[in-house]
C-alpha cells in the first residue's frame, strides 16, 4: 500500500535518511524472542506484546543507558511485571538478543535496490556496537552513518537531524535532498516533519494495534509517503525514476 500525498517526486531526492531500529531492523521481534526464550527455561509463558509495553515505559527513564544496553534494566521491570527472575544472566540475555536483531524480511532487498538510486544515511538511536552487527546483517547500504555515539543525544532531538544536515552539505547537499524514512512517528516522522524535510512512514506495525515498543506521539503526523513495507518505497522510487 502506498498513499502519495507529497508534491516533491521521489526522483527529486539525492540522499535517503533512515530510522535504523524498527524501520530495518526488527528490536521488537528480538525483544519479544529473548523474553520467550527465558520464560520458557522459567516453565512459563509471557505476552510478548504486553511485554514491549512494560519496555517502552521503562525505556524513556530520564537519564536512561541508551539502546540495546538498555534492555538490561529494562528486563528488571518486565522481569517484575511478569514474575519472571531477575538475574544478571538474564540481563545480559536481553541485551546480546536485541543486539543480534534481524533485519525485516524485505529490508536487504529494498537497501539495495534504493542504494542504486540514492546516497543512504543512517540515523539511529542505537550505540555504535549495535549498529555496527546491523549494518553488517543489512549488507553495508551506508554512505554514512550517525549513532547516538556520534551525536551525543537522540532524536526527536533536532540536534541530531542538524549533524546530518551538516553532514550532507560538506557533500554539496541540503536538507531539501534528504527523504526521511521512519516508523517511528515520536522520533522521526514528526520533528522531520516540523524541520522541513520530506518524509515516508513506513509503517511496520500496520496489522497489529499500538505503538509496541516505540512511545507514542503527542500527536499524529501525516507524512507525505506512507508504505506498509520499505520495499513498497523502494518500488515506488525505481517506478518514479524509470517512468
Amino acid at each position: 500500500m502506498a498513499t502519495e500525498i507529497a508534491v516533491k517526486p521521489l526522483t527529486a531526492f539525492s540522499y535517503v535518511t533512515f530510522d535504523v531500529v524498527g524501520t530495518l531492523i526488527d528490536f521488537e521481534g528480538a525483544i519479544k524472542d529473548g523474553l520467550a526464550e527465558i520464560a520458557t527455561r522459567e516453565g512459563r509463558a509471557i505476552d510478548g506484546e504486553a511485554a514491549l509495553s512494560v519496555y517502552r515505559d521503562a525505556r524513556y527513564e530520564p537519564g536512561a543507558s541508551r539502546f540495546p544496553d538498555d534492555l538490561g534494566r529494562c528486563y528488571s521491570r518486565i522481569a517484575a511485571a511478569f514474575d519472571l527472575p531477575d538475574t544478571e544472566e538474564y540481563r545480559a540475555l536481553m541485551v546480546a538478543r536485541v543486539g543480534d536483531a534481524r533485519p525485516f524480511a524485505d529490508s536487504n532487498a529494498a537497501m539495495t535496490r534504493l542504494k542504486a538510486r540514492y546516497k543512504l544515511i543512517a540515523m539511529t538511536n542505537a550505540r555504535r556496537w549495535a549498529f555496527e552487527k546491523y549494518e553488517e546483517k543489512l549488507g553495508f547500504p551506508f554512505w554514512a552513518s550517525f549513532t547516538t555515539d556520534d551525536t551525543g543525544t537522540e532524536k526527536p532531538d533536532p540536534a541530531f537531524f542538524h549533524q546530518v544536515f551538516d553532514h550532507v552539505a560538506k557533500d554539496g547537499g541540503s536538507k531539501d535532498d534528504i527523504l526521511h524514512s521512519a516508523q517511528s512517528q515520536y522520533h522521526d516522522i514528526g520533528i522531520s516533519r516540523a524541520l522541513g524535510m520530506t518524509n515516508a512512514w513506513i509503517q511496520r506495525r500496520h496489522a497489529q494495534q499500538g505503538y509496541g515498543g516505540t512511545i507514542a506521539p503527542q500527536a499524529f503526523t501525516e507524512p507525505d509517503y506512507h508504505f506498509h513495507a520499505l520495499i513498497d518505497l523502494a518500488e515506488a522510487a525505481d517506478a518514479a525514476f524509470d517512468a
